[in-house]
């Protein structure tokens, strides 16, 4: 009894289930709970931007080619390409025969006012741009705001430049190698508190928008939870069936941060020690230091199907039929819109508006039909988009031959 009740995992299924019971019966309590579910993850954003640079850096140090370097990133960029595009398609093909937003009212209490929020930056948002932004003009910002691509960016040059140094260099690798172990014991302590931001997220979740915001919404939430475990259990098993890993016992070895991310409906509360998990299930360290960073921008599994649904149910809300060349013209924007979604605050909405406003069909002030369940969704996101990074990460290295499987 006394080995069940310390096990972290125990202790976040409890949180979870007491979150929701004091949602429910303590709704006065979900500021406290907002405020305490924020500063967990504030705990754990402030040890991503050193946990990701010293791990890149040291993964390139020790490969000392770049040229590897090159090779696995270019596996990594067209791994995600292949698997979002799937995504993608099969988020619009089970809209299309599920059709979720078929006979739902649209709803009088839309909230324009975050949708013009929203409509804003969508306007401003400019692809050539986002792509400048990847080089970084100053990287202490970079850090003090977590940009994660800026810092993936400074980390392969400067990983590259220790390289070069050879055994010179062997000073700063070694005191990198500590202080990563130093960060990581500070991520120990932190996931001990992990209960306590689930149970605050799900407390904050239930008491802010109740079960009853989800009966207008329950067939689009229905829709996006049965094609993203589709998704999982059909299209990832059979990616593990072709590089020889079982998809199963991954699951069960990231059974804890499943239960974070359920609890807290960040995935990014669970990056550090997902790329912890993923050397001991026996990827390269230099391989988990390029692909998990890089995924948690490019590789949006959930985020994918979830636009993907939401523009087509939206479409049948308003009753808006789509030709099959419209639709296919939707997946062509969504490939190029959702990979701008990373790092950009309220990503999911920006996207989905600047899509909208895109293609010129649905009204975007459909957006705000969406608000009052994103929450609930978002936790489907964060899990998808997890579990596919993982996933990516194993792949690339087997592919690298640079897989040893746990004992």
């Amino acid at each position: 009894m006394k080995k069940l009740l310390s096990n972290l995992t125990f202790q976040v299924v409890v949180a979870i289930i007491l979150g929701v019971v004091v949602g429910l019966y303590f709704k006065d309590f979900g500021p406290t709970a907002l405020l305490i579910s924020n500063k967990f993850i504030d705990l754990i954003k402030m040890l991503i931007a050193p946990i990701i640079f010293l791990t890149i850096v040291l993964g390139i140090s020790g490969m000392g080619d770049m040229r590897k370097v090159g090779r696995v990133g270019g596996k990594a960029i067209l791994y995600f390409e292949i698997v979002t595009t799937f995504a993608l398609i099969m988020g619009v093909t089970l809209a299309n025969l599920l059709k979720p937003g078929s006979g739902l009212p649209v709803p009088h209490t839309a909230n324009t006012e975050k949708l013009q929020q929203y409509q804003k930056a969508a306007a401003d948002m400019k692809w050539g741009e986002f792509f400048a932004h990847i080089i970084p003009s100053n990287i202490f910002d970079a850090c003090a705001k977590g940009d994660i691509l800026q810092i993936l960016f400074f980390a392969i040059l400067f990983g590259y430049g220790l390289s070069l140094l050879k055994e010179t260099g062997k000073p700063i690798t070694d005191l990198f190698e500590k202080l990563n172990k130093v960060f990581f014991n500070i991520m120990g302590f932190v996931m001990m508190l992990a209960p306590i931001g689930a149970f605050a997220g799900m407390a904050y979740t239930v008491a802010t928008y109740g079960i009853d915001t989800l009966k207008p919404l329950l067939q689009l939430l229905g829709a996006v939870f049965l094609t993203m475990l589709l998704f999982i259990f059909v299209v990832l098993y059979v990616v593990s069936l072709i590089f020889k890993f079982s998809l199963w016992q991954y699951l069960k070895f990231i059974r804890q941060e499943i239960l974070i991310v359920l609890g807290t409906s960040s995935s990014e509360t669970v990056l550090p020690s997902m790329m912890e998990k993923m050397e001991k299930f026996g990827c390269a360290k230099s391989v988990v230091g390029l692909v998990i960073p890089a995924g948690y921008s490019f590789n949006l599994d959930g985020t994918t199907i979830y636009l993907s649904m939401s523009v087509i149910f939206l479409a049948q809300v308003f009753n808006i039929p789509l030709s099959l060349g419209q639709q296919l013209v939707i997946i062509g924007i969504l490939m190029l819109t959702s990979k701008g979604a990373a790092g950009v605050t309220g990503s999911g909405f920006i996207v989905l508006t600047s899509t909208l406003t895109a293609i010129k069909v649905i009204p975007v002030e459909g957006v705000a039909i969406l608000f009052g369940v994103d929450r609930f969704m978002s936790t489907a996101r964060a899990l998808t988009n997890m579990i596919g990074n993982g996933i990516a990460t194993i792949v690339i290295a087997k592919s690298e031959k640079e897989f040893k499987a746990p004992a």
